[in-house]
């Protein structure tokens, strides 16, 4: 059995992992370690980052919206609107924090983006009742 070819809108999620992230100036500040998706509608909502380390010790993850990225084919990886101080601003995250509602809030906060539970666009009824 063969695997699905990506086209060019289209990428299986382990070509997302490892991928560079750079900062608004195009310089390169993290890798996404790995994407935390929404079980019902599918819908990627979370980014996990790292950020700085030597040699992978004292590296960070942080959990970022989704939509405070975008891809740039000219680096070859994604952009991330966010700065330094939003970093060390972040909610403290750890596993529990993903079933702590205030949590997401103030997240998504700090980065400045809505909530995917307040955004329209990201909430669709994958089997509509017709």
């Amino acid at each position: 059995m063969g695997m699905a070819e990506p086209n060019a809108n289209l990428i299986s999620s382990d070509k997302v992992e490892g991928t560079s992230v750079f900062d608004v100036r195009g310089d390169k500040i993290g890798e996404i370690e790995h994407l935390m998706i929404d079980r019902v509608s599918g819908m990627v909502r979370y980014a996990i980052m790292t950020f700085g380390g030597f040699l992978g010790f004292g590296e960070s993850e942080y959990p970022l919206p989704w939509k405070a990225f975008r891809y740039d084919t000219n680096l070859g990886g994604y952009v991330a609107n966010v700065t330094e101080e939003q970093l060390r601003n972040a909610p403290e995250f750890n596993e529990d924090s993903w079933r702590d509602r205030d949590w997401e809030t103030r997240l998504h906060k700090n980065y400045g983006s809505a909530p995917y539970w307040e955004d329209a666009t990201t909430m669709r009824d994958p089997f509509p009742r017709y």
